[in-house]
């Protein structure tokens, strides 16, 4: 086992500091690593599944030339692509430190399910949207160095999600609303279940892989606002970006109210994460993620453990002066 970086006069506090199970101590209102390592990991998701949609759509790339007369499955490789960027950004060491809710709509379930306060809620949130700015910025950036790219780029308009012109603009709304309270659903149920919080990483491309054919072409399925903004702000596409605040706000919470009145059986989160378990809701450390804290009610003898291990190893360093 190895031993936390734990600073022992203020053991009490990060012992009892869970932000991700929504009791954090009133000592530690603001918890930047969570934020900080959420940006990167959004922007993961960002670099990833941007440059997958704009190989797999763009007129001049060889996936899009081969898939141009199969639409439908290129839409269901858009999703799966992209919501595999999802589990990528959530196997790096930044998204199992943060939880990777990679989108606001996950935080804010989280948020309505008393998972996490509305401080450190707001700070996921931004994060989201500046590590979604700074992912696209990599991909624009990309095509300053390369001039092909940037004309693919520039082609698909950077990614950017667009609700189909033709039919009112509701129905945009509605499938947003629709496909991101699926997708909260789907990710609670499997979350809740341990048999099946190994899969709860990988769903997102399941799930896109299915949905997009159907839905996609009213909306684009993003389901995130900090993904439909950062590629809007670089492509100049603005057409009614509201409905992916909106949508997928209303989505989340319409249901997260499903779950709460049992709608879909007795769900039950222990933390405001989707992988990574076992923290009892406390911020993991950069250079240990996957180190499984003690729970609460076992303060006291975990307590002792520490003290003894660093007991130990201040005996082997001494030795080893010794020596």
């Amino acid at each position: 086992m190895r031993l936390p970086h734990i600073h022992w006069p203020h053991f009490h506090i990060h012992f009892h500091d869970r932000p991700l199970s929504g009791e954090p101590h009133p000592e530690r209102p603001f918890h930047w690593r969570l934020y900080w390592c959420e940006a990167l990991a959004t922007a993961v998701l960002m670099i990833v599944g941007l440059v997958c949609v704009i190989l797999l759509t763009a007129p001049d790339t060889f996936l899009g030339r081969m898939l141009a007369p199969y639409p439908n499955i290129q839409t269901a490789l858009c999703g799966l692509c992209f919501g595999m960027a999802g589990t990528a950004a959530a196997m790096t060491p930044f998204g199992k430190i943060s939880g990777a809710h990679l989108n606001p709509s996950v935080t804010l379930a989280f948020m309505l399910s008393k998972k996490i306060v509305w401080i450190d809620a707001l700070g996921y949130a931004i994060a989201q949207v500046i590590g979604a700015l700074f992912g696209t910025a990599a991909v624009y950036g990309m095509g300053m160095v390369f001039a092909s790219w940037r004309n693919l780029s520039a082609e698909v308009h950077y990614g950017a999600t667009i609700p189909y012109t033709k039919i009112s603009v509701w129905y945009a709304l509605g499938s947003e609303a629709l496909v991101t309270g699926l997708l909260i659903i789907t990710l609670y149920w499997l979350a809740a279940h341990p048999r099946y919080k190994a899969v709860t990483p990988w769903i997102g491309g399941i799930f896109f892989l299915v949905m997009n054919p159907i839905t996609a072409w009213l909306s684009g399925n993003s389901v995130n606002f900090a993904r439909s903004l950062a590629p809007a702000l670089f492509a100049g596409e603005w057409t009614n970006l509201w409905i992916y605040l909106i949508g997928p706000f209303a989505g989340s919470s319409l249901a997260v109210l499903a779950i709460q009145f049992d709608l879909f059986g007795k769900i039950h989160l222990l933390e405001a994460r989707l992988v990574n378990f076992g923290h009892h809701g406390r911020v993991p450390h950069l250079d240990d993620p996957h180190f499984k804290h003690a729970a609460p009610e076992h303060y006291d003898a975990y307590r002792a453990h520490l003290e003894e291990l660093a007991k130990l190893k201040a005996q082997k360093n001494a030795a080893q002066q010794d020596t």
